[in-house]
């Protein structure tokens, strides 16, 4: 398998998002088209944390069960769960039950609470300036950066939890900050700033 591939349709896309009908859509879609909105970097940043040791398709698969059993994401919502809700998604089989991200998504969205700038605003305050062209190949593409480093130290200082620097990184990749389609992959991702 190349790094770039054509697809069915025609389509050159970076290869891993030519793998399974699931992945087309959200390569296609959704992955490295800038994020805005609180809410929405909410339920990304809680995705890429319950990804942690699993593959990406395991929780693209269960993303909508996990915004029912999270109040469709939403920071005020979760921010207020307590122990009956931690119990609720144990049993959820929906989901990813692990008791410890599962308490870090509500320690999380209690934190996002407390930013006075916004989480959206917080997180896109991280991203590098664009680069002035894609990779070539995944070999090119960092597993993290100074720039998820410092995402990550920041978010904990602020009581955040399941947000190392790699996964700092995988959130910035999903939300548009930085652009990792391969040269040659047809989706065109310009960055909002």
């Amino acid at each position: 398998m190349t790094d770039l591939e054509i697809g069915a349709d025609g389509l050159p896309r970076c290869a891993w998002g030519q793998s399974t009908p699931d992945y087309v859509a959200y390569h296609d879609t959704e992955w490295g088209r800038p994020l805005r909105g609180d809410d929405a970097f909410y339920e990304r940043m809680t995705l890429e944390a319950f990804q942690s040791g699993l593959s990406w398709l395991t929780i693209l698969r269960k993303r909508p069960a996990f915004r029912l059993a999270f109040g469709g994401f939403r920071i005020e919502t979760v921010a207020g769960y307590g122990e009956a809700d931690v119990a609720r998604l144990l049993a959820d089989a929906g989901i990813v039950r692990n008791r410890a991200k599962i308490e870090a998504a509500i320690a999380n969205a209690r934190a996002a609470l407390e930013l006075p700038e916004g989480l959206s605003e917080l997180l896109w305050s991280f991203a590098p300036p664009p680069r002035t062209a894609r990779p070539t190949s995944f070999a090119q593409v960092p597993a993290l950066t100074p720039e998820s480093t410092a995402m990550a130290k920041a978010l904990k200082k602020r009581g955040f939890r399941f947000v190392g620097p790699t996964t700092a990184y995988a959130l910035m990749q999903a939300t548009g900050m930085v652009d990792d389609h391969l040269a040659g992959c047809h989706v065109v991702t310009p960055r909002a700033a």
